[in-house]
């Protein structure tokens, strides 16, 4: 395997990783009562956050290996 497609495998499982977080969180703020646009914005926010947490594991490996 290449490492283009490494990297693709790679940043596909992030962003379905994120998505399905997202979902989660929206669905368990609704299931807490929450209005649409709050559990958006819990939606969001978890989607975001593993955005970022991708992001440090990245660099921290990137500076390790390299």
């Amino acid at each position: 395997m290449s490492g283009l497609t490494v990297m693709l495998f790679t940043i596909a499982l992030v962003l379905i990783s994120a998505f399905l977080a997202a979902a989660v969180a929206g669905k368990i703020a609704r299931l807490d009562g929450a209005t649409y646009p709050a559990a958006f914005f819990r939606a969001a926010t978890a989607f975001a956050t593993v955005l970022t947490l991708a992001a440090a594991v990245a660099t921290a490996l990137a500076t390790v290996i390299g």
